[in-house]
């Protein structure tokens, strides 16, 4: 699953980035705690626009139908086995995707001993995830909400922490999950590069990201830790 990330990148580098039109207008500062129901910037193909354009939406997908904007709180991740057929997120994976950029995310690994040790998975430049866009509207509230798509974990160090991690896209399967390119439905949801464990670090951090609350970026600080010699592969 992917319950936190951190994002530190600012929404003109995001722009350049992704070559996208910047419509968060200073209202975004760095986030190294980023949880469900957190507005968040997210890359989607705008119509009106007919151009890319970085954007912010509250984390947690509130489908059209919902009688409740609460539901999104349980709805921060789509599992990409079911994405596709789900209620919630078949119409927004058929015409609502997005990008969702990101320094990397934390999972936490269950100790022997009881607790958990949380760990941030990261590389250079960050990654990017798959995700999915909707709006819900009531009123005069209206959300724009997004999803973070899940998978397996890939690799024998990720599988030790966690078995499920974020749907980590590559820069040339960009433009196919915008539906800027056609793509089939197997070529969207074929998972993450075999190769992507190569390029991740995975770092052991304080526990402190577990409170949604404590924010900087000292959350995402290499740590000793207490648990211990570490048995992941390659930490």
């Amino acid at each position: 699953m992917c319950g936190r990330y951190a994002n530190s990148k600012s929404s003109p580098s995001m722009a350049a980035l992704f070559d996208a039109e910047d419509l968060i207008a200073g209202a975004w500062s760095p986030l190294y705690n980023i949880a469900p129901t957190t507005l968040a910037p997210v890359v989607r193909r705008s119509k009106s626009k007919d151009e890319r354009v970085v954007e912010l939406a509250r984390w947690g997908l509130v489908p059209p139908w919902a009688s409740d904007p609460g539901i999104g709180s349980r709805m921060f991740n789509a599992r990409i086995e079911t994405v596709s057929t789900s209620r919630a997120y078949k119409r927004p994976f058929a015409s609502r995707r997005a990008l969702v950029p990101a320094d990397g995310w934390y999972e936490w690994r269950k100790l022997p001993g009881g607790g958990k040790q949380p760990y941030f998975f990261t590389r250079p430049g960050g990654v990017v995830f798959a995700g999915l866009w909707d709006t819900w509207n009531r009123g005069d509230v209206h959300l724009m909400t997004f999803t973070v798509l899940t998978c397996p974990a890939v690799g024998e160090a990720f599988e030790t922490v966690h078995d499920r991690m974020p749907y980590v896209l590559p820069p040339e399967r960009y433009a196919a999950w915008l539906g800027e390119e056609p793509a089939g439905e197997g070529e969207l949801l074929a998972g993450p590069a075999p190769s992507l464990p190569d390029d991740i670090e995975i770092r052991k951090v304080g526990r402190a990201v577990g409170r949604a609350d404590n924010e900087g970026p000292e959350l995402v600080e290499p740590v000793d830790g207490d648990e211990g010699p570490s048995t992941l592969p390659g930490l």
